[in-house]
């Protein structure tokens, strides 16, 4: 007997459609994924930096059937990213609009044909993008499985505040350091090359309620990072990775780092 996956509407989402002959090159000189091989019904984590190499847009891009390929990204970001790429556009021969087919998540067991794979990370399951699916939890189960796996999210980027690295895009498949030029490129491959990171996102646990994001992360005495996004008793922090180790605490309360299984060697 086949289990029936949690499914949810992701809301918050939205997407734009992106077609031309020209889409792919437009594409690929911009974004921090490579494009250029995206097959029909595959998606791919990625971004748009500003030329600091700061994170403007967390996005996926999909290829479609018809050649195209859809945008997904926040949803309250979506006229941005199309005025944005509107800006980009100049002599290309492609068309920027928005889309309001539907986007579903689903992970524990598989939903069946016409999805795909979340490209960042096997655990977080399956999105849906245009499928006549029926929701049975709501997004927050979405947000709190995400979470629970230790992958961030928009809540936890700031406007043009965070390097797409200390996000953890590289080790989640979000850029593609061999794909030529990219908006924000020069940064993002010289972070890369230093070798080891500093900061990124990890999540932490605490006993009851975390506190308010913009909490300072302290290690007895020194600032160790700082409270991001919450939901229950976990929060994503931006942590400095040689403070991990002792007494931490956010709000004079005790928080428990932790490093998911896929960054658990990373650096």
């Amino acid at each position: 007997m086949s289990t029936q996956p949690p499914i949810a509407a992701l809301t918050s989402r939205a997407l734009i459609a992106i077609s031309g002959e020209d889409w792919r090159s437009f594409l690929q000189n911009l974004l921090t994924q490579d494009v250029e091989t995206l097959a029909p019904g595959e998606a791919r984590f990625g971004a748009l930096l500003n030329p600091q190499g700061r994170l403007l847009f967390d996005l996926f891009v999909i290829g479609r059937d018809d050649g195209g390929a859809w945008i997904d990204v926040e949803r309250a970001n979506r006229d941005a990213l199309v005025l944005r790429l509107t800006m980009y556009r100049l002599r290309a021969k492609v068309a920027i609009a928005a889309d309001d087919a539907p986007i579903f998540a689903a992970w524990d067991a598989d939903p069946g044909p016409g999805w795909t794979p979340d490209p960042r990370l096997p655990a977080l399951g399956w999105r849906g993008y245009g499928l006549s699916a029926a929701a049975n939890v709501d997004e927050s189960a979405y947000d709190a499985h995400r979470l629970t796996l230790g992958v961030p999210g928009p809540a936890d980027w700031g406007v043009e505040k965070t390097y797409p690295i200390e996000a953890n895009f590289d080790l989640l498949h979000g850029i593609d350091f061999k794909k030529g030029c990219f908006i924000g490129q020069e940064t993002t491959s010289r972070m890369k090359r230093r070798g080891q990171i500093k900061n990124r996102m990890l999540p932490l646990t605490f006993d009851g309620a975390p506190p308010a994001s913009g909490a300072e992360l302290l290690n007895g005495e020194r600032r160790a990072g700082e409270v991001l996004s919450s939901q229950g008793t976990r929060a994503m922090a931006l942590v400095r990775l040689d403070r991990l180790e002792g007494d931490l605490t956010a709000d004079g309360r005790q928080a428990r780092a932790e490093k998911p299984e896929w960054l658990e060697d990373q650096h």
